[in-house]
């Protein structure tokens, strides 16, 4: 593994980050199975009435339809190459995988919405033939052959993207691929292996260098943050731990405050003095931990910033059965955000991610 950049910010960079990190990362929540909802009735007499007012409804009634979106996530490839989130507004539809899929697919209708710096993964003219989901979870998607036309250094990219962009929904747990109707078991360009399908248990933008024995590892995965303009977003990152680590949550807090890799044109937001004074305690899906004062990271005492607080849920709400972080300093909890208000409660992840505009 390449050398890993320990970042001590200058007031500047720190102070940008601060300001910029919480935006867009909260989204709002949405069910991935939408029920439309009750229509109104109305009476009158006349006959020429009772039709005008009909054709009015169902009019209004189509013009809401087609106006109507959804936010959901898509992973696309930012301009140093990670697989990430970005939250947009879809049309709402009941064949939400196969749209999905299709606001993947390069010079797609997703070309209008993408973030500066981000492109689409599926090769340019990929037609989504179909989708099925099997009882266990396992979502079969099946592309024109054109799915084939890609870089060969894209390959692990395309998993990625699809088996996270897919597994947002709660009801999908593995991806399989079909290409025109056909099983595949391996990619058609690097033969990456794929018989068993993808989940998010392979990782994304997976780092295994320096890993003398991958065998005797696990996967963990932590966010850690990159700048486009002047939109901070939030990047996940697969890391092999040894197996010897039996506590994961530990395992991601010490890889947040590790930082990237150098050169990675991703960013820590954690000083390299921040260290848990405690094992972290989990009990019903809330992880409390306790830090030193490293936590905060500038002169304002008993301040976390967004960045680090962000960067903190998403990483450990990732891992099974993590439904929400509570954070102490020195065993006391009269933490305060950056905007000023108590951090009095327990925080979950968001349903959304990356949800700022460019």
């Amino acid at each position: 593994m390449g050398k890993r950049t320990v970042h001590r910010w200058t007031a500047p960079v720190l102070a940008s980050l601060l300001l910029l990190g919480g935006c867009g990362l909260f989204g709002q929540d949405e069910a991935v199975k939408e029920i439309d909802p009750p229509q109104n009735t109305s009476y009158v007499k006349d006959g020429q009435a009772l039709e005008e007012a009909t054709k009015g409804k169902e009019g209004a009634k189509e013009e809401a339809k087609a106006t109507e979106t959804v936010k959901r996530e898509l992973y696309l490839i930012d301009k140093n190459g990670y697989v990430v989130p970005q939250t947009v507004e879809l049309p709402k539809t009941q064949a939400v995988a196969k749209q999905v899929l299709e606001y993947l697919v390069e010079d797609g209708p997703v070309s209008n919405m993408l973030p500066n710096g981000f492109r689409a993964v599926i090769p340019a003219g990929t037609t989504v033939l179909g989708t099925k989901l099997e009882k266990d979870g396992t979502l079969i998607a099946d592309f024109s052959p054109e799915f084939k036309q890609y870089k060969p250094e894209d390959e692990k990219r395309i998993l990625q993207a699809i088996a996270w962009t897919l597994t947002q929904f709660d009801n999908i747990k593995r991806v399989k691929i079909r290409i025109n109707g056909y099983d595949q078991e391996v990619m058609p360009v690097n033969k990456t292996p794929i018989q068993d399908g993808v989940s998010r248990a392979d990782g994304i933008n997976m780092e295994a260098g320096g890993v003398p024995d991958i065998t005797n590892t696990h996967p963990v995965t932590v966010y850690f943050v990159a700048q486009q303009g002047e939109t901070t977003y939030y990047v996940p990152v697969t890391r092999r731990v040894s197996n010897q680590e039996k506590d994961d949550i530990a395992a991601a807090v010490h890889e947040l405050i590790q930082g990237p890799e150098h050169g990675s044109g991703i960013v820590g937001v954690f000083q390299p003095d921040a260290k848990l004074l405690d094992k972290p305690k989990y009990e019903d899906g809330q992880v409390t931990l306790n830090f030193n004062e490293g936590i905060f990271g500038s002169n304002k005492k008993n301040v976390i910033s967004d960045v680090v607080l962000n960067s903190l849920v998403l990483s450990l709400t990732e891992q099974s059965g993590v439904e929400s972080v509570t954070i102490t300093v020195n065993g006391k909890a009269d933490l305060v955000t950056e905007d000023g208000k108590p951090l009095t409660k327990p925080v979950a992840r968001p349903q959304n991610v990356n949800t700022g505009a460019f």
